[in-house]
């Protein structure tokens, strides 16, 4: 259990569901997908030719000249979410630069910028070597504190699927020790050819929108975007007035070690890091309300994700929702986790539970109520947010509100 309460005083988010809080709360009430054709780089030699890509993006809308120039695409979205959930917050009005601190999570960061950099050299043409700075994996981190003058703590984790998640709960501990007095944390990723050559090499890319959880899933769409949540003691975020949007009542990850893409097919593994999250958190599996699944829409993976509900919950298993937004948002990689864990939140405090997208009809082994049929009110205080990733790091947010 945090030695202190872990109060949520800002979100932000920018991804292909919607450009800012507002905008994706109203998607994931209306179940308004974002994902379409990818229009970033060519597809056509790939079997999926559909992402959750931010289309009609343009860095000089919102960025210097020096800036858009920069700054990786990973990085621009960072900052606009970042700043979202800042302003939101005030806490960069309250603390010292030196108790304020950033915790992020990537995965391809600025692979895009890279890849650009890499065809211009062999098409012959001179290009600025500052487009491969966003390749560092710390660059996001980096570029945040900068941006914001967030002096206390600089981290990145690169976890695949969970980093953003990770980051989260890693923040949380910075801030419940008493080694931050607040931070900024969550995860970033944008869509590049590496990244979508590679998931299409392993087959597990739909050529259709994802559906999860649902007969004839085929694998994932990959996304791209940005969420970021700040955290502080509950106590001094009521000092100082601050509207209390939820609370990360505990997390936990853990390394499966069984297989480096597969996850470990009884669902025991899935099922310990849930149960290791709620016991962080001093909760029962009573208190949950329902499940933000990692749900990617493989068939593996959604199959062993409800065999560990079904360890977890027992008997409640069935009237425990178990949902994936990943048919709205894509699979956007390290960012995955922190919009995930900020569409609970928005859930959560907006008494609901989301609709799983694209439903292609029932799987007899996904054979639990994932929210098919519609959005669902809900008095839930309590849910999880999984984040199951390559090489066996998983991680399970425990949110209320």
């Amino acid at each position: 259990m945090f030695e202190s309460s872990i109060a949520i005083t800002g979100i932000g988010v920018f991804c292909a569901a919607g450009h800012d809080v507002a905008t994706f709360t109203a998607a994931l009430r209306r179940g308004e997908s974002g994902i379409g054709p990818v229009e970033l780089f060519d597809v056509a030699g790939f079997p999926s030719h559909i992402g959750a890509e931010i289309r009609g993006y343009d860095p000089r809308h919102r960025f210097d000249r020096r800036e858009a120039a920069r700054f990786s695409r990973a990085d621009q979205f960072a900052v606009i979410a970042a700043q979202e959930a800042l302003n939101r917050s005030g806490a960069l009005a309250w603390y010292d630069s030196f108790d304020l601190g950033v915790s992020v999570g990537s995965g391809a960061a600025g692979m895009l910028h890279g890849e650009q950099w890499f065809k211009g050299v062999l098409e012959g043409n001179r290009k600025d070597p500052a487009l491969l700075a966003g390749l560092l994996p710390d660059r996001t981190a980096t570029v945040l504190a900068n941006r914001f003058n967030l002096a206390g703590y600089q981290g990145s984790i690169t976890t695949a699927c969970s980093s953003s998640a990770t980051a989260i709960g890693w923040g949380a501990d910075l801030v419940a020790t008493g080694r931050l007095k607040a931070a900024l944390c969550g995860g970033t990723d944008a869509l590049s050819l590496l990244t979508y050559a590679g998931f299409n090499s392993l087959r597990v890319v739909d050529p259709n929108p994802c559906a999860p959880f649902s007969l004839g899933r085929a694998g994932i769409s990959l996304g791209e975007g940005a969420a970021f949540l700040v955290l502080e003691r509950e106590d001094e975020a009521r000092r100082r007035g601050a509207t209390i949007l939820g609370r990360v009542r505990g997390y936990a990850m853990t390394g499966e070690g069984y297989h480096m893409t597969a996850p470990e097919p009884t669902g025991s593994e899935a099922a310990r890091v849930m149960n290791s999250a709620l016991e962080h958190a001093g909760l029962s599996g009573d208190s949950v309300g329902w499940v933000n699944a990692h749900g990617t829409g493989t068939p593996l993976n959604d199959a062993v994700e409800t065999k560990g509900m079904k360890l977890v919950f027992g008997r409640r298993a069935p009237v425990v929702p178990l949902v994936s937004t990943k048919g709205l948002t894509g699979h956007c990689l390290g960012a995955a986790g922190a919009i995930e864990a900020l569409a609970t939140i928005i859930a959560l405090d907006g008494g609901f539970i989301p609709r799983t997208l694209h439903f292609r009809g029932a799987d007899p082994d996904c054979d639990l109520e994932y929210c098919h049929g519609g959005l669902r009110e809900s008095a839930a205080v309590i849910a999880l947010s999984n984040s199951f990733a390559f090489g066996g790091n998983i991680t399970t947010l425990v949110l209320g509100i």
